[in-house]
C-alpha cells in the first residue's frame, strides 16, 4: 500500500485550486440513473470513490465516457441490471445512494449493505423506512436490501435523525413517484442542495432543498442535462487548516466561502487573518502559533464532522487547552491515538477529546484509519519536526484529489512512496 512521507516545519504559502466535491459528485452520479437521456457532468473529481461509482454504474449497463479528465458523459438509457454487488459496495457507503433512483425509476433494486470508513454505525434504517412508506416492499436477505415497487407513491417522510444520504436517497426516489412527497427534518447540507439543483435541471419539481422541509412533486420522467459539480468545502477547509497549522498563508481558489462560515469562524478564533472573495478564501497566520479552539460538530450549518479531525491536529500544536466534541458519529477519534505517537497531548473522554497543545510534534510512522483521519495526520506531519510517514493512504485517495501535488505547490516537503 502507498504511503506519504512528509518532512514538516515549513510554512505553506501560495494558491490551491479546489476540486469538485466528492460528497456532491457521488449522489449526483447515482442520480443519473433517473435520466431519460444523456447527462454531461463537469468538475467531477478524480477520486477512488468516483472510480468505484463509475464501475458500479457501468456494471448496471450505464455507458460512461471520460472527456478532459474532469468531464463525464453518461448514458443511462440501456440499463440491464438493477444490482449493486457486495464486491463494489463494501468499500464505499455512498453506494447505498443507487437504491432510491433504481427503485423510483425501474421499480426494483438489489443493493448490498454498505461499507466504507470505520467511523461507527451508520444504519440504513431511515432509507428503508422511508421507501416502505412510499409503497415499496423491502426485505434484507443475505446482506442485500431487496426492494420492489410497481410505482412509488408520494408520502410524508419524517426522519428520526438528520441524515444526508437518507435525505438524498428519498429525494431521488420521490422525483418519479405518484403525487407529492414531503421530507421533514431533512439534511440541509450544500451537497443535498447540489443534488436537488441537478435533479431540477433534469426536470424534477423540488422545493425547499437547504431547509428542514423538502417538497417533491413527482413527475412522469426526467430528461438528460449538463451540470457542474460544486466545489469541495471539506477540501477547502483542509488546505486552510494546513496554512494555519504551519503558520503560513494559503489562498483556496474556485470555492464557495459562504458554505464555510463555521470553519472560518473557528480559524479566526485560532488567530488567522481571513480574507474572503467571491470564490476564494485566504488564511494568513503570519508565522504565529494558533490558539486552541473549542469545537462541537453539528449538522449544517453547524461545524462539519468532516473537519473535526483536521482541527484536532491544529489544536495539538496550538497554545492553550480546548475540547472537541463529536455529536454525529461515534468511534471517530482514532486519529487522536495516532497523533499521540507524535507527541500530541490528547485525551479521549467519551465523545470528547481534550487537547492540550504542545509547541512541536515529532515526526513518526502513523497509520490512517479513515478518510478525514488520514488528512489530519498529513496536517500533523506538516507541522511536526522531522519526518512523518502516513500509511494506508488509500483512505485519503478516496476524498482528496492529488493531495501531495497540491501540497508540493504550496511548498510542502512531501512524496508518495509506493507500497
Amino acid at each position: 500500500m502507498d504511503r506519504l512521507e512528509i518532512t514538516g516545519g515549513t510554512p505553506l504559502a501560495g494558491e490551491v485550486r479546489v476540486s469538485g466535491a466528492k460528497n456532491a459528485a457521488l449522489p449526483i452520479l447515482a442520480g443519473t440513473l433517473l435520466a431519460g437521456g444523456p447527462v454531461v457532468l463537469s468538475n467531477v473529481p478524480h477520486l477512488n470513490d468516483v472510480t468505484t461509482t463509475v464501475k458500479l454504474l457501468r456494471r448496471m449497463g450505464v455507458e460512461i465516457t471520460f472527456h478532459d479528465g474532469l468531464r463525464l458523459e453518461i448514458d443511462p438509457t440501456q440499463i440491464r441490471e438493477h444490482l449493486a454487488p457486495y464486491e463494489l459496495v463494501k468499500t464505499m457507503r455512498a453506494s447505498i445512494l443507487v437504491l432510491g433512483p433504481l427503485l423510483g425509476r425501474y421499480g426494483r433494486a438489489d443493493v448490498s449493505l454498505p461499507g466504507g470508513c470505520a467511523i461507527g454505525a451508520r444504519p440504513v434504517d431511515l432509507h428503508v423506512t422511508g421507501l416502505r412508506a412510499m409503497g415499496a416492499t423491502i426485505s434484507i436477505e443475505n446482506g442485500y436490501i431487496r426492494a420492489r415497487a410497481e410505482r412509488l407513491r408520494g408520502a410524508r417522510l419524517v426522519l428520526d435523525t438528520v441524515t444526508v444520504t437518507g435525505t438524498e436517497n428519498l429525494m431521488m426516489a420521490a422525483v418519479c413517484a405518484r403525487g407529492e412527497s414531503v421530507i421533514e427534518n431533512a439534511a440541509r447540507e450544500p451537497e443535498v442542495v447540489d443534488l436537488a439543483d441537478f435533479l431540477i435541471r433534469m426536470g424534477a419539481q423540488i422545493e425547499g432543498a437547504g431547509t428542514p422541509t423538502i417538497r417533491v412533486q413527482g413527475v412522469e420522467s426526467l430528461s438528460g442535462a449538463s451540470y457542474a459539480v460544486m466545489p469541495d468545502r471539506i477540501e477547502t477547509g483542509t488546505y486552510l487548516v494546513a496554512a494555519a497549522i504551519t503558520g503560513g498563508r494559503v489562498t483556496a481558489l474556485r470555492t464557495r466561502p459562504k458554505e464555510l462560515d463555521a470553519v472560518l469562524q473557528k480559524l479566526g478564533e485560532a488567530g488567522a487573518a481571513i480574507e474572503v472573495g467571491p470564490d476564494s478564501v485566504e488564511v494568513d497566520m503570519r508565522g504565529r502559533r494558533p490558539t486552541a479552539v473549542d469545537i462541537k460538530t453539528a449538522p449544517f450549518p453547524g461545524f462539519p464532522t468532516d473537519m473535526q479531525a483536521q482541527f484536532c491536529a491544529l489544536n495539538a500544536v496550538a497554545s492553550g487547552t480546548a475540547t472537541i466534541t463529536e455529536t454525529i458519529f461515534e468511534n471517530r477519534f482514532q486519529h487522536a491515538l495516532e497523533m499521540q505517537r507524535m507527541g500530541a497531548n490528547l485525551s479521549i473522554q467519551g465523545n470528547t477529546v481534550v487537547c492540550r497543545g504542545v509547541e512541536r510534534l515529532a515526526g513518526a510512522p502513523v497509520m490512517a484509519t479513515d478518510l478525514r483521519a488520514s488528512a489530519s495526520l498529513v496536517l500533523a506531519g506538516l507541522a511536526a519536526h522531522g519526518t512523518t510517514v502516513v500509511d494506508r493512504i488509500y483512505h485519503i485517495d478516496r476524498g482528496y484529489e492529488c493531495i501531495e501535488e497540491k501540497l508540493l505547490q504550496l511548498g510542502a516537503t512531501i512524496r508518495r512512496l509506493p507500497g
